[in-house]
């Protein structure tokens, strides 16, 4: 099960089994006025901060496109482009904080969790259809915008990403005991 590239597939689909038990856990637990309640460290609400995860995971599948195609091009131009986009930290960071505070509007609980079961199930085939070749091709990445982003990164280390983000982002959320 393990790669060339030191990826073991079937530890990457228990941990978005356990994202996703984690993910409804939180969601079937929560009251309304949990959900309102804020979080630790950042400055959304439990809902927001559920929904920032969720599409932690529902952006793993445009980087993958982009891994793809990047991977297919010079280096430097990936490169370039990741530059491009650490400079521009400002307003993504401006988006990455409104977008869950209008999402939440939009989706809701329910919502969120088929959309979780969705994404986690499209993940899944993904990385079983993907060739060895295909996960070990990479693209660099802007690391200013995220801290799970490293300089360069495989299409291998993308597939383990959500979850990092998910599990770091747990620990921001006062549901489930405050653990």
């Amino acid at each position: 099960m393990v790669n060339a590239g030191g990826m073991d597939r079937q530890a990457v689909h228990e941990d978005y089994e356990r994202a996703r038990r984690t993910f409804h856990q939180l969601l079937d637990a929560a009251s309304e006025a949990d959900l309102a309640r804020p979080t630790r460290g950042t400055k959304w609400n439990n809902e927001q901060l559920l929904w920032h995860m969720l599409f932690g995971y529902m952006v793993v599948r445009r980087l993958l496109v982009l891994g793809r195609v990047f991977a297919r091009l010079p280096r430097r131009v990936s490169k370039a482009f990741a530059r491009l986009l650490s400079a521009s930290a400002l307003p993504f960071d401006w988006v990455n904080y409104m977008g869950p505070r209008g999402a939440v509007k939009i989706y809701g609980p329910r919502r969120m969790g088929a959309a979780f079961d969705r994404v986690i199930g499209s993940l899944h085939r993904r990385l079983e259809a993907a060739s060895e070749v295909d996960l070990a091709r990479g693209m660099h990445y802007p690391v200013r915008w995220d801290p799970f982003f490293q300089e360069f990164m495989t299409l291998a280390d993308v597939y383990r990403y959500p979850t990092q983000h998910l599990d770091f982002h747990y620990g921001q959320l006062p549901l489930d005991g405050g653990s």
